[in-house]
């Protein structure tokens, strides 16, 4: 069941969402409460999962991990068997960022971060090709990134 958000919780929200390394000070003045007011807010909402962690957010092409590609996958057969073993085996590919089991002709859509279309080949030959029940796979190659954004508008 949702947790109730007031406007207060809901521009916090937003606030942690643009910049969590603010301090509750900077935050307490954003909000017009006091330090304490802001803290037990964050508790709050970190105790209800609403704020489930912090992370950093890495710049991909410092990193060596440039190229992005949506890879969907096609199961053999969408039984209960197949989707169990394709996401525990899924859950170990370091270059998975994201995995989403969709509907539509494909199963699954990976999002998948390496260093360049080899990085990309050595991945699907070496790692896909290796995982059960698949039949499938399309490839979709990112050409420039319009819009990248983590924060959900509350």
């Amino acid at each position: 069941m949702p947790l109730y958000l007031d406007a207060i919780d809901k521009k916090l929200l937003n606030l942690l969402q643009k910049n969590s390394k603010q301090t509750t000070k900077q935050l307490s003045l954003e909000l017009n409460l006091s330090v304490t007011a802001v803290y037990e807010r964050i508790k709050k909402l970190e105790k209800n999962k609403v704020v489930k962690q912090y992370v950093a957010l890495l710049d991909k092409n410092k990193i060596n991990k440039s190229l992005l590609v949506f890879c969907h996958i096609k199961l053999l057969q969408h039984s209960r068997e197949y989707l169990y073993v394709f996401e525990k085996e899924v859950l170990e590919l370091e270059e998975v960022s994201e995995c989403f089991h969709v509907s539509g002709d494909y199963d699954y859509i990976l999002k998948v971060y390496v260093n360049d279309m080899k990085a990309y080949r050595d991945f699907m030959v070496n790692k896909i090709t290796t995982l059960k029940h698949i039949g499938s796979t399309h490839s979709i190659f990112t050409i420039n990134e319009i819009k990248n954004s983590t924060a959900i508008s509350v």
